[in-house]
């Protein structure tokens, strides 16, 4: 069990707090989340012995103002790196040396139709170009595409666009981020080549979502239904719009800070709060064998 024995929980918190007043995207819930989370100290509720505990406490109370699921303190069982987001990208290094890169499962269902999974996360791009172009290209040919985002958690909105040209004709206009260190915003496209071989715009395409799916992975099915491409089938999904930074405030704590926020060029908004609603809802143990049965249905038509 690991214990705040060096370093007592009000550190934690003023760091916190510092790094929600300087970066969050909505600076006026980060003073909110600053005044509640200094009285919760001095009220004593974070007055606990391990810091998985504090993260939980302090997790929910970051969360209670506006629902933000990016808004995190983070436990590590292993000690955090120091640098800033390193603690994050080593942990996902390790799921994607053993996730075949993001890509676990491409398999042809009856009738001409793939099923390619992408799981548990759209890793950075530099790692995960080469997995996922393989596994895009070998159901390319295929006469309908299945694209499982069920247990997919989030990841790199470069790997979204990537995802996305391959699965439309022409470059296109995804997203548009926000960002609030200088006030910018920034164009999402999908790129204009791609190595390997398109799917394309014009074959049956299905997304399978869960209440699990989450972030990056939730831009790829709401990108994609936005622009009339894919039928989302499935559950809701998690609901959240806000790429974050992390930063370590603890030997075993990691502050996860959003610092900008998804505007859709076609919805002019995301899915902050309310996922992605499923154009056909079902279980997510069913929605493989729903769309499954919608392509073939629509091959025969």
């Amino acid at each position: 069990m690991t214990t705040l024995t060096k370093l007592q929980p009000a550190p934690v918190i003023d760091e916190t707090t510092r790094l929600l007043t300087e970066h969050y995207v909505f600076p006026e819930t980060a003073e909110q989340l600053a005044d509640l989370l200094h009285r919760r100290l001095a009220e004593g509720a974070y007055d606990v012995d391990d810091a998985e505990e504090l993260a939980r406490l302090v997790t929910a109370d970051l969360q209670s103002v506006n629902g933000d699921r990016h808004l995190r303190l983070r436990h590590h069982a292993d000690p955090v790196p120091p640098k800033q987001g390193a603690a994050n990208l080593a942990a996902i290094r390790r799921d994607f040396d053993t996730s075949l890169g993001g890509a676990p499962r491409v398999e042809l269902l009856d009738g001409g139709v793939a099923v390619v999974e992408l799981a548990p996360m759209l890793f950075p791009l530099e790692w995960a170009a080469e997995p996922l172009s393989a596994a895009l290209t070998l159901a390319s040919h295929a006469q309908a595409l299945i694209v499982d985002l069920r247990a997919n958690r989030g990841g790199d909105p470069d790997t979204v666009a990537f995802v996305c040209s391959y699965l439309l004709d022409e470059r296109t206009h995804l997203n548009t981020m926000y960002w609030r260190a200088d006030e910018r915003t920034e164009q999402s496209w999908s790129l204009p080549h791609v190595p390997g071989t398109r799917f394309g715009g014009t074959k049956p395409l299905y997304v399978l979502t869960s209440d699990s799916t989450f972030s990056a992975a939730e831009e790829l099915a709401y990108d994609l239904q936005q622009l009339g491409r894919a039928v989302v089938v499935g559950e809701r999904s998690r609901g959240g719009a806000h790429p974050c930074e992390g930063w370590t405030v603890h030997p075993h704590l990691e502050a996860t800070v959003p610092i900008g926020r998804a505007v859709n060029p076609a919805s002019g908004t995301n899915w902050e709060g309310t996922g992605v609603q499923p154009d056909v809802p079902c279980a997510a143990a069913d929605s493989l064998s729903r769309a499954h049965a919608l392509a073939l249905a629509r091959l025969e038509g």
